[in-house]
């Protein structure tokens, strides 16, 4: 299926696989490759010498386009997109909007620049820099999301900016690739539903949780790190949302120390990366703080399997999948799917 995304980007199918952290890593990324669609690796918990052997890692195995998600705040971004530059890797995603600086770094280097964003207004400010598209994320998406559905905020963008626009949040099927493409997107992000599949390295203990998850098994917290976050309700989750503030702040120091240890990021480095998200984000020095919470909580579950004392990102979507599939087979079925809604619809150009 050609769209303006395949033909920005070099991939068969209109769709993306998110940068999620701890999770989209070279093996994820690669299978999503080779299944032809737009692997992204989410660079944001590697240090940059992680994130120049994880891409060198997907290289060799794969010899189709992927991309590399950054986190435009971070102290180092400039460093990471010099990497990105050097090892020759075809897209650049943000978490937030990257600044124009930065978006003309990349492409004057050749490099498909894609921020993602939740509101109108940051699609409209991103195009008028520079950026090649758009990943526009509507709240029912996981991580940090906002308030909009995808259903509303989707043609609000698509009809403000003339750059490809990605749909994302509440993603999973051909039927969902087929009303985004109606809304005039052109292609699909996916998260969740790539998290849960076979090729993911999530353990298989935390996959489950997902799996037995319902829609009503979502939800919305700020008490990870002070800002909305899409994750499944556990125990866990629901003993943070009773903390008090101390409590808060004594387990935010807690993690910004593990966070450190973890990343190999010096204090000072640190204090930078905060400074820059309190003035990005219009944080309090408290909701700074609680951000050294998000990484360490999240290899918690992603990475060393503990389900109570991690936390688990999550699109609504969680509560209506079911299997795990390979990237291969889930990359045919959506396709397969989207041209049988497409000839039933009796759309134009759609397979007999």
């Amino acid at each position: 299926m050609r769209t303006a995304l395949t033909d920005l980007v070099g991939v068969r199918h209109p769709l993306v696989q998110t940068g999620m952290g701890w999770v989209a890593g070279p093996r994820l990324v690669s299978a999503v490759a080779e299944a032809g669609a737009l692997g992204i690796l989410g660079s944001a918990t590697m240090t940059p010498d992680g994130l120049r052997a994880a891409i060198r890692k997907v290289r060799s195995r794969t010899r189709q386009p992927f991309g590399v998600n950054l986190r435009a705040d971070a102290g180092d971004a400039r460093e990471r997109v010099d990497i990105l530059i050097e090892e020759g890797v075809r897209v650049a995603s943000f978490a937030l909007a990257p600044s124009r600086e930065l978006i003309a770094r990349l492409k004057d280097a050749g490099v498909v620049v894609v921020p993602s964003v939740g509101a109108r207004r940051h699609a409209e400010k991103v195009a008028a820099w520079g950026a090649d598209a758009v990943v526009v994320q509507g709240a029912e998406g996981g991580g940090h999301t906002g308030e909009v559905a995808t259903s509303v905020l989707l043609p609000q963008v698509v009809d403000a900016v003339g750059i490809p626009v990605v749909a994302a949040g509440g993603f999973r099927d051909g039927r969902g690739l087929v009303a985004a493409l109606a809304f005039g997107a052109a292609g699909v992000a996916m998260g969740t539903r790539f998290l849960l599949t076979a090729d993911s390295t999530v353990p298989d203990a935390v996959k489950a949780v997902y799996l037995a998850a319902t829609v009503r098994d979502v939800t919305v917290t700020t008490k990870v790190d002070g800002l909305p976050h899409r994750m499944l309700r556990t125990p866990f989750v629901a003993g943070l949302e009773r903390s008090g503030r101390l409590g808060g702040l004594v387990r935010s120091l807690r993690h910004a120390a593990a966070f450190r240890a973890l990343s190999g990021s010096g204090w000072a480095a640190m204090v930078r990366d905060g400074l820059a998200m309190r003035h990005g984000r219009e944080l309090t020095w408290g909701q700074v703080l609680m951000a050294a919470n998000t990484p360490v909580l999240l290899r918690a579950a992603m990475v060393d399997g503990r389900t109570d004392l991690g936390v688990m990102a999550s699109g609504q979507v969680a509560g209506v999948i079911d299997d795990l599939p390979t990237c291969a087979d889930l990359v045919g079925r959506v396709m397969a799917e989207a041209e049988e809604v497409l000839a039933a619809l009796g759309a134009p150009g759609a397979a007999p």
